[in-house]
């Protein structure tokens, strides 16, 4: 069967964390960190981007294969694998560079993503801030953010903070994930 790859553009928090989500998720080709949303001209650089002055937010383009998952179940992991109800913030990671977004490509996206999060809403107890906006332009992160996990898993941040939201990743949604070859 010839592949359909489709792509979402997501920020929940930190990139290295929604990266290292995605990476495990079967059908998903490919996680890139970057930036969008933001209002400075030309290509930001992180530390523009970490003082909150552009505007833009820490984002991933998931590229996919839709005959492998489907667009809203990319939504659905992702929105519960980080905290959606927290405005501008995820843990101690505040500012809206760490806004909860879904960036959309076109009307069919977008008609999916309002019903993932209609439905989902009933399993939160606060109101559901994330954003949902038209995709404007992504910005590759620089090298040292790709991979973050993949290459630091022994750094602090890594170890406290994404080790644990790929064990509620693997806990919830187990049958949505790569085969792991264990050494």
């Amino acid at each position: 069967m010839t592949k359909k790859l489709q792509q979402a553009i997501l920020g929940g928090g930190c990139f290295w964390c929604t990266e290292a989500v995605f990476q495990e998720v079967k059908g998903v080709e490919k996680v890139i960190s970057g930036y969008t949303g933001g209002i400075a001209p030309g290509r930001p650089t992180y530390r523009e981007i970490c003082s909150g002055l552009t505007g833009h937010a820490e984002v991933v383009q998931v590229s996919f294969d839709a005959n492998v998952i489907s667009y809203e179940d990319i939504l659905i992991i992702f929105m519960t694998t980080h905290d959606p109800t927290t405005l501008n913030r995820q843990g101690a990671d505040r500012g809206t560079q760490y806004r909860s977004v879904i960036y959309y490509h076109n009307q069919d996206q977008k008609e999916i993503a309002e019903k993932v999060l209609k439905e989902i809403a009933i399993y939160y107890k606060d109101e559901i801030v994330t954003e949902l906006s038209k995709l404007g332009i992504f910005y590759e992160a620089e090298e040292d953010h790709q991979n973050y996990y993949k290459n630091n898993q022994e750094q602090g941040y890594c170890s406290f903070v994404i080790t644990p939201k790929l064990a509620k990743l693997r806990k919830l949604h187990a049958d949505k994930l790569k085969t792991i070859e264990v050494k």
